[in-house]
C-alpha cells in the first residue's frame, strides 16, 4: 500500500569502504542516507585478519575493527545503518524503486551502489576452514603477500589476474608455486612470460588442489593432484593464494543498469554515475582492476558528490554543502 513506502533521499545498498565512506559524505551534505548492510555487513574486509595498507592505521588494524570504526564515523553524522539486504530493484521510472527483503518498499531520490564482489574460491572444506580462521588463504596478494615474506606459497589461476599476483607475490616470497589446471595459460602472452621467467616462480600443469594442509590453526602446506595421471604429492606452503577471479554482486541490477560481460557495473568514466539518472555506483561493484580498500572508499566519496550534485541540479532548495568538501 502506498502509504507504507518509505521515501528516502539517499539509499546506500551494501556497507564495507565504499558504503560507510559514502554515507559519511552523504551525510555530512545533509541528504539523510539510509544504508542496508547487505547479507556480509562490513563487506570482503571483515574476513582479513590485518590490514596494514590502508593510510592511518601505523601499526595497521583487524578489517571487522575497522569496518566498525567506518560504521561509527557514518552513524555519527546520522547516517541510518540497518540490517538487511535489498533483493529487487525497479529503475524503469523516475523513481528509484527498490524493496527489502522481497517485503518493504522503498522510494529513493538517490541511489549508491557499494554491493561489491566477492572472491571466487575452489570451495573445498579446508579451504574455506583457513580462511575463516585466517591462517593462510586469501584471494588478494597486493593485500595479505606482505605476512608471507620469505616463506614459500602457493597460488591456484591461471589468467591476467593469477600471473600479475603470482609475480608481485615472487617480490615478497622465497618460492612461488603456481597451479594451473590445464596444459596452458588462459593469460596473454606477455602475462605468461613474466610468470615463466620469474625464477623463483615454479609452475605445475594439469594440476589441481585436493586438500589445503594446516595445524588446525594455519596452512601449512597444499596436497595436489596431476588431472591427467592421478598422482598425488604435497608442497610445503604457509600461503594458499586463490586468483580464480570475482563475481560482482550485481544480479539484481541487470535489467536495468548497463553492466560488462562480467556483470561489474558501467560506470561514466571519471564519475560515479550509472547509464541511469540518480543511480551511481562505487567500490568493487565497478572497480575490477584495484579492488583495494582505499579505492573503494575514493569511489565512495565520488559517487556521495555526484549524488548531492544530481539533487541539487533537480531541486534548486537542495544546496551544496561545502561542509562536505571539509
Amino acid at each position: 500500500m502506498a502509504e507504507n513506502i518509505e521515501k528516502v533521499k539517499c539509499l546506500i545498498i551494501g556497507s564495507g569502504p565504499a558504503g560507510y565512506t559514502a554515507a559519511i559524505y552523504a551525510a555530512r551534505a545533509n541528504m539523510k542516507p539510509v544504508l542496508y548492510q547487505g547479507s556480509q555487513p562490513g563487506g570482503q574486509l571483515t574476513t582479513t585478519n590485518e590490514v596494514e595498507n590502508f593510510p592511518g592505521y601505523p601499526d595497521g588494524v583487524t578489517g571487522p575493527e575497522m569496518m566498525m570504526q567506518l560504521q561509527a564515523q557514518a552513524q555519527r553524522f546520522e547516517t541510518d545503518v540497518r540490517d538487511g539486504w535489498i533483493t529487487k530493484v525497479d529503475f524503469s521510472g523516475p523513481l528509484h524503486k527498490v524493496w527489502v527483503n522481497d517485503t518493504k518498499e522503498i522510494h529513493a531520490d538517490t541511489i549508491i551502489i557499494s554491493t561489491g564482489a566477492s572472491a571466487k574460491y575452489l570451495g573445498l572444506d579446508s579451504e574455506q576452514k583457513y580462511l575463516k580462521l585466517g591462517g593462510g588463504v586469501s584471494a588478494c596478494a597486493v593485500c595479505d603477500g606482505f605476512f608471507y615474506r620469505n616463506q614459500e606459497v602457493v597460488i591456484v589461476g591461471a589468467g591476467d589476474s593469477a600471473c600479475e599476483e603470482a609475480h608481485y607475490l615472487s617480490k615478497l616470497c622465497k618460492k612461488v608455486t603456481m597451479l594451473v589446471r590445464r596444459d596452458e595459460f588462459r593469460a596473454s602472452k606477455i602475462m605468461a612470460a613474466r610468470v615463466k621467467n620469474t625464477e623463483n616462480i615454479e609452475i605445475l600443469y594439469n594440476t589441481e588442489t585436493d586438500e589445503v594442509l594446516g595445524d588446525g590453526q594455519v596452512v601449512t602446506g597444499v596436497r595436489v593432484f596431476n588431472n591427467k595421471t592421478g598422482e598425488k604429492h604435497e608442497i610445503p606452503a604457509t600461503g594458499f593464494f586463490v586468483a580464480i577471479g570475482h563475481k560482482p554482486n550485481t544480479d539484481i541490477f541487470k535489467d536495468y543498469l548497463d553492466l560488462d560481460e562480467t556483470g561489474y557495473i558501467i560506470n561514466v568514466p571519471g564519475t560515479s554515475k550509472t547509464n541511469v539518472e540518480g543511480v551511481f555506483v562505487s567500490g568493487d561493484a565497478a572497480d575490477h582492476v584495484y579492488r583495494q580498500a582505499v579505492t573503494a572508499a575514493g569511489t565512495g566519496c565520488m559517487a556521495a558528490l555526484d549524488a548531492e550534485r544530481y539533487l541539487a541540479a533537480k531541486d534548486s532548495t537542495f544546496e551544496v554543502s561545502t561542509s562536505t568538501y571539509n
